[in-house]
């Protein structure tokens, strides 16, 4: 079945539920000549809108989502008549589907393979930051401290010279990964899910979570936030770092146990840097914007121009295959409910 020709000669419509200063950013105008080209479009600009989102859906073949989108449930499914594909542009897609897309036959897809890179970049950079100490010379310099001051840190260290341990091979772990491979690190990973002849493919060495903790100078969550990784850094083995230890998170902060971090942190024992955090916006007056061992970004990491037009080219690019009769690339099935983020 090809995409405009269907229903007498009438063309196939696509829904794009995705704000327009995110629209800008994922389309490119190549992209979206082409998706216009394919299909007529209904776009929301208001994209929360879920009555607005009820009344665009009779009709459609195929609904791309963005961040903040309305959760497609019975109710919204009772209005999409026609709908066979929820494109979303993000990675997980349990805030936006139930199991009743999935029951209903609906095709799923996501974008995240289009994180990957740029998140496992930015958790290179927290890496390198956190050895070197950059960000504590920068806080002492812009709070005043003078010169000889500023310079006192911690012991400083090389990444070819120290063992990173990753908790997840994920698609993001597994980017990580090979950059802190290339720049000489040792690396130990914990994942229930990696076999050993996985981990001699990345080049790894398989602990188990606490000896991971143990022996490691950063230790870099990639982990999905599932109901079983909640919290998975509590007190205690936040306590298993060595002192001097750095931890990275650009993963989701479901995973480690904020008050825990921040009472470890408290005490200068080890370092941190994080993208993600309990309550976003971060409030200005958290603590964690004062510690001098903190380094600090606005949940940005997936954030380049690069990554934000792959995201829309693979919404995109499911949607035209659906409309030429194929199967998609990046299809997720009810399993993927699990990932709660």
């Amino acid at each position: 079945m090809t995409g405009s020709a269907d229903r007498g000669g009438a063309r196939d419509r696509v829904v794009v539920c995705v704000p327009p200063e995110l629209r800008a950013q994922f389309f490119t105008g190549r992209e979206w000549r082409r998706l216009a080209a394919a299909a007529e479009l209904t776009v929301l600009d208001e994209h929360r809108d879920r009555e607005a989102l009820a009344a665009a859906l009779p009709g459609a073949r195929a609904l791309v989502t963005a961040w903040g989108a309305p959760r497609l449930d019975a109710g919204l499914l009772a209005a999409a008549d026609r709908l066979e594909l929820l494109a979303h542009t993000g990675s997980a897609v349990a805030p936006y589907v139930t199991e009743d897309v999935f029951l209903r036959g609906v095709r799923v897809t996501q974008a995240g393979d289009a994180m990957a890179r740029p998140v496992a970049e930015v958790a290179l950079a927290f890496t390198l930051a956190l050895l070197h100490r950059v960000h504590r010379f920068d806080h002492a310099l812009r709070g005043g401290a003078d010169w000889d001051g500023a310079r006192e840190a911690p012991p400083r260290h090389e990444l070819g010279a120290s063992t990173v341990g990753v908790i997840g091979a994920s698609r993001t772990g597994r980017a990580y990964i090979s950059l802190v491979r290339a720049c000489g690190a040792r690396v130990a990973v914990t994942d229930p899910y990696l076999s050993a002849a996985g981990a001699a493919e990345l080049g790894v060495t398989p602990l188990p979570l606490d000896e991971l903790l143990r022996t490691s100078r950063v230790v870099a969550v990639h982990a999905p936030a599932t109901r079983a990784t909640r919290r998975l850094l509590g007190a205690e083995r936040l306590a298993l770092l060595p002192d001097g230890a750095g931890l990275v998170n650009t993963a989701r902060s479901w995973l480690v146990d904020e008050d825990a971090l921040l009472a470890e942190l408290r005490t200068g024992r080890i370092d941190a840097a994080l993208d993600v955090f309990d309550a976003e916006p971060l409030p200005a007056g958290h603590p964690f914007r004062q510690l001098p061992n903190v380094l600090l970004t606005p949940h940005q990491a997936a954030g380049t121009a690069e990554c934000r037009e792959r995201l829309g080219a693979s919404a995109v690019a499911e949607v035209l295959r659906l409309l030429a009769g194929k199967e998609p690339l990046h299809a997720v099935d009810a399993s993927a409910l699990t990932r709660l983020f």
